[in-house]
């Protein structure tokens, strides 16, 4: 990921708002279905497209357990090294600590929030700002982050009202520029890093990535068990209706009532065969001709509801529909290509996007689920996929059921390829 190979993870806290757990676990460690949350986030660090592979862990309370666990990371895949220190210490002294073991440029992260983030993005940010820090950060109704032009204005160590984003602990750092804050601050080293943050920022020196899909933490007892329902499998597809459900119209037309509403019979055999294994479906759907006035609302509801009860005699259960019915002109943030739907699925099912695939059947589709850091499968005859790059595309959904299988059924392989 151009300059940066090296992430650095905050993971020395005591966990006090997780008691009773963490009485006897760090806060790292706390189990998501089997597997400790800090395998989770180093495995995203990990994985494409980030592809950071190289992990210093930052230790303090129990560490130990996090020691016995990871190793040396090398049946992970990765490398592993530690620098460890007293409960008491403060973040701020923890990365002062690990100097010597600090690459010149780094990702840094607190060890309780999931979100998905693509680094090359931030990395970008972060060298066109000629920044110190560049944060990865969400609105917020209160927050520590007030922000102007992705140009962070000033970082808070508390929260406040007229604050309206808060960082996620996913950052990119310049060691020497956070090395000199720390010699000019009162009680350094043996500070929160909080108050580097605070610094720099008053300095011009950070800049900020928004990033709106939904982010999970296991910062409490309550956030922990909804991350826990975010973490489990789910078999959930998400698809596009138009050319994959049914029919297209005719470009620059609309399917306007039931009685033109024809489905594509390979797409329901396929997803017939997709219900025995117990997927269930939501659709991610344009419907621009409610902007246009082709269509009114009442008979797009009634197209839905009559292709829902048909599906359901064939054993398929759409369990949602998505519609923008925004005009191809409004640049929507929920019209596809741009991501919001997505993010609205996420919200409601506690659907883990990268984990997940959309189906379609135009390079819109493709690039509408990049934008969401979601997976992606074209279907259909004489698609121009020279300018996307879907994980699997063929001329027929039943083609693609075995790596739809082995991706949900078997997950000993990866689906980091193409077949065309």
């Amino acid at each position: 990921m151009n300059d940066i190979t090296q992430a650095v993870i905050l993971c020395g806290g005591l966990g006090t708002r997780l008691r009773p757990i963490t009485n006897s676990l760090p806060k790292p460690m706390v189990e998501i279905n089997k597997k400790p949350f800090l395998w989770y986030l180093l495995d995203k660090l990990s994985s494409p497209p980030n592809n950071i592979k190289k992990f210093l862990l930052l230790t303090g309370y129990l560490q130990e357990t996090i020691k016995n666990y990871f190793k040396d990371g090398k049946e992970f895949g990765w490398e592993i090294s530690y620098s460890s220190g007293p409960i008491h210490w403060e973040t701020g002294r923890r990365i002062w600590e690990a100097n010597e073991l600090l690459n010149e440029q780094f990702v840094l992260c607190y060890s309780d929030n999931f979100a998905q983030v693509n680094f090359l993005n931030l990395f970008q940010i972060w060298k066109k700002n000629n920044s110190s820090i560049t944060l990865v950060i969400t609105k917020k109704e209160i927050g520590n982050v007030m922000i102007n032009d992705n140009k962070i204005i000033l970082y808070s160590k508390e929260r406040k009202a007229d604050f309206k984003y808060v960082e996620l602990g996913f950052m990119i750092c310049s060691k020497n520029d956070i090395f000199k804050k720390f010699k000019i601050i009162p009680n350094a080293p043996n500070i929160s890093f909080s108050e580097i943050l605070e610094k720099l920022s008053i300095d011009n020196k950070i800049s900020g990535f928004i990033i709106n899909d939904p982010y999970h933490s296991i910062g409490d007892l309550k956030r922990l068990e909804k991350t826990r329902k975010y973490f489990q499998k789910k078999r959930i597809l998400l698809l596009d209706r138009d050319g994959v459900i049914n029919v297209k119209a005719p470009r620059g037309k609309y399917i306007t009532s039931w009685d033109n509403f024809t489905f594509i019979q390979d797409t329901i055999e396929a997803l017939q065969k997709l219900s025995l294994y117990d997927f269930k479906f939501i659709i991610i759907s344009n419907q621009a001709g409610i902007a246009t006035g082709e269509i009114e609302t009442k008979n797009l509801d009634k197209m839905h509801h009559n292709m829902k009860a048909f599906l359901k005699t064939k054993g398929i259960d759409i369990i949602d529909i998505f519609v923008s019915k925004d005009h191809w002109r409004s640049q929507s943030f929920r019209r596809k290509p741009n991501p919001g739907m997505f993010f609205e699925v996420s919200q409601k099912y506690l659907l883990r996007l990268d984990e997940t695939f959309y189906i379609g059947d135009d390079p819109r589709d493709c690039e509408a689920a990049k934008n969401a850091s979601c997976k992606s499968i074209l279907i259909g005859d004489s698609i121009d996929i020279k300018n996307c790059t879907p994980d699997y595309y063929s001329p027929t959904l039943t083609d693609l059921i075995p790596y739809i299988l082995e991706r949900f059924i078997d997950n000993k392989k990866k689906l980091n390829h193409r077949t065309f």
